[in-house]
């Protein structure tokens, strides 16, 4: 009776471990990070309501408590998530320091240009930063890979795949630093410190997404799927095994 329990016991515990992490909502990540701080900016920011910098502090603060409340009840940390973080914190002290508009630029392509540097230099490493983002073992079949890499005898072709992946990760954050930098300089034309400089900033919040994180966006796809075809060539696997979604569908408990 005793082993049973702990049997059952056991058996439960597996399948909560392995019930995938709850997937993030667009429609309330879009809320928080882009049309509640673009209305505050632009609507809030006459003196009649709250003011230039309390504006500033309100609209903010929404991105921030989201980035928190995500990691808190998801417990996954994401590495983007953690990008848009610290770009929110530093727009925020620069905004406050009523800096004009070219270290806003400098700011806002210096994260997503570190980060590319940070992709070449990783090459170097014996885990390269596109293994963690794009090839991680929530996404796909590593052991599965690997065995076969090791049966074919082709484990120089997926090095060399991963070289050719890092650079287009790596030209993904350049591009991003690029758009990010003009988008900055085209748009913040005002006087910091100002309700029309609230207002062009919250402009430059809402527009960052079609801008800069849809070609962005549109470059990582492409390298996924230059990565994983690549993989199911040199590994002789089809796609389908490669991915771990039918293993996570046959875990799930059944109702």
């Amino acid at each position: 009776m005793i082993d049973q329990n702990s049997k059952s016991q056991s058996r439960l515990e597996m399948s909560v471990e392995k019930r995938p992490v709850q997937q993030e909502s667009l429609v309330i990540n879009l809320l928080f990070n882009l049309v509640l701080p673009t209305i505050i900016l632009k609507a809030l920011s006459n003196e009649d309501y709250l003011g230039i910098k309390l504006a500033v502090i309100t609209a903010l603060a929404f991105p921030l408590i989201y980035g928190l409340r995500d990691l808190i009840k998801r417990k996954v940390f994401n590495f983007f998530s953690a990008l848009g973080f610290i770009s929110v914190l530093l727009t925020g002290g620069l905004t406050l320091l009523e800096l004009d508009a070219i270290y806003y630029a400098i700011k806002e392509a210096s994260i997503p240009g570190l980060f590319g540097l940070a992709t070449l230099l990783s090459l170097k490493t014996p885990t390269p930063l596109v293994r963690t983002l794009l090839l991680n073992e929530n996404l796909v079949d590593l052991e599965l890979i690997h065995s076969a890499l090791a049966r074919n005898e082709r484990k120089e072709e997926f090095e060399s795949l991963l070289f050719n992946g890092s650079w287009i990760l790596a030209g993904g954050f350049f591009l991003s630093a690029c758009l990010n930098y003009i988008l900055a300089i085209a748009l913040l034309t005002a006087e910091p410190g100002t309700v029309l400089f609230n207002e062009q900033l919250g402009n430059m919040i809402f527009l960052s997404f079609p801008v800069i994180m849809l070609p962005v966006t549109l470059v990582l796809m492409g390298n996924l799927y230059y990565l994983l075809n690549g993989i199911s060539r040199i590994t002789e696997l089809p796609l389908e095994e490669v991915f771990k979604l039918k293993d996570e569908q046959s875990t799930e408990p059944k109702s």
